[in-house]
């Protein structure tokens, strides 16, 4: 397994026998998610990539949804309007597969538009890059969502990842699942390429524009310490194991929940319960439950004394960058890739996360939060670190850079 995806080498000039790569590439980047429909980190990921790339390459973006400027949108086949989502999911991808037509290299993400990049790249003779952002068999809560549908997304991820020509892994705990969920793929061909953050627009700072702050609209309080968390609600985020540690902040910590987007309704409804429940506990709870644009989550992790990342599967976790570019203390579950952004000690606290003793980690989490949140010297510290790190470890520039190796690489 490559750590990095600048293993291929320089890309030759063609006089030691190779033949040269025309410049620019021509990337059909195939994908779920694209603006304005961005829903979680993958949509983040391409979108952020995207921009970059089209400095480096001629790409032509592939998505799903309503029609807009800027991409290409496929659509399931109105004849499967009653059939699972998976399966229309499927339907929609054979028509991006057909789609595609001459490029130089297909780079599709998540299982959503991997099938897509396989045929495209069976179909017209091209190598197939996949991005990896997280795996079917470590999500089997998906089932609650997709029924027979899990099953058909897990063999079609399977198919894509065995298949690719290369696996893009957003983290180095990524690609070590990559290769135990899928033994059959050559480690030579995974290579670890890390999401990014735009701390130009993920910063510390006032509010912008002039819009009532959005934590004047909440009703939260300036001088309380307040925990925030941005996520949507899947078992894949832990939400559930916050609300239960939540019981044991300090009474002076607001806690500011951004979650929507549930996976279930049955789901939302646990959470609702579990939400009213700490509210009659202890208060100071404030649930936005819609999708906040990026300047008004910008302010809640500006103004937050310390964000919180409770999830029990993270193949990165692109809002804890998003957090440490606001220069906000982290405390998260020490899970997946969640280890290679958060440095322990130094931009947050890591909290061990075991599954069989979940009481523990609960205990273990509102610890960690009660400690940083009532040490503000503490919390800047992290925070400040946070940022720095985040602005020299983890641009979008340098990301687009690897991943434009990776393609050359493939086509050689």
């Amino acid at each position: 397994m490559s750590t990095r995806a600048s293993n291929f080498g320089p890309v030759s000039d063609g006089t030691d026998g190779e033949s040269a790569i025309a410049d620019p590439l021509r990337v059909a980047m195939l994908t779920r998610e694209y603006p304005p429909e961005v829903y979680g980190g993958a949509g983040v990921h391409v979108t952020e990539l995207t921009a970059r790339l089209r400095a480096l390459c001629e790409v032509t973006v592939h998505c799903m949804g309503a029609p807009r400027t800027g991409a290409v949108v496929h659509r399931p086949d109105p004849e499967l309007y009653a059939a699972n989502a998976a399966l229309q999911m499927m339907s929609a991808q054979l028509r991006m597969a057909d789609a595609v037509g001459a490029v130089d290299v297909v780079h599709s993400h998540t299982w959503y538009a991997g099938l897509a990049g396989h045929l495209a790249g069976a179909l017209y003779g091209i190598p197939h890059v996949l991005t990896a952002h997280s795996l079917e068999p470590r999500r089997p809560w998906k089932a609650e969502q997709l029924g027979g549908g899990y099953r058909l997304s897990s063999w079609s991820e399977r198919n894509a990842m065995e298949q690719a020509d290369a696996v893009i892994a957003v983290s180095e705990g990524m690609a070590h699942d990559v290769l135990d969920a899928y033994p059959a793929i050559d480690p030579g061909r995974v290579h670890v390429v890390h999401n990014g953050i735009d701390a130009g627009v993920w910063h510390p700072g006032a509010p912008t524009g002039s819009e009532q702050p959005v934590l004047d609209r909440l009703e939260v309080r300036a001088d309380l310490p307040i925990v925030s968390f941005v996520g949507r609600i899947t078992r894949q985020k832990g939400v559930g194991h916050l609300l239960a540690a939540a019981a044991d902040f300090d009474p002076d910590i607001q806690l500011v929940l951004c979650a929507g987007a549930a996976d279930t309704v049955e789901l939302e409804q646990e959470v609702a319960g579990a939400v009213d429940e700490l509210q009659n506990q202890r208060g100071n709870v404030f649930w936005v439950k819609e999708m906040l644009p990026t300047e008004q989550v910008r302010q809640i992790l500006t103004a937050s004394t310390v964000f919180v990342c409770p999830s029990v599967y993270e193949p990165l976790g692109i809002v804890n960058l998003e957090a440490m570019a606001c220069a906000t203390a982290v405390v998260a579950s020490d899970v997946g890739g969640i280890p290679e952004v958060v440095a322990d000690g130094v931009t947050g606290q890591l909290v061990h996360y075991d599954p069989v003793a979940s009481g523990d980690y609960e205990r273990a989490l509102a610890d960690a939060v009660n400690a940083v949140a009532a040490d503000p010297e503490l919390a800047t510290r992290y925070g400040q670190a946070g940022r720095a790190r985040a602005i020299a470890e983890f641009d979008w520039s340098r990301i687009a850079e690897q991943t434009v190796e990776v393609y050359r690489g493939v086509i050689r």
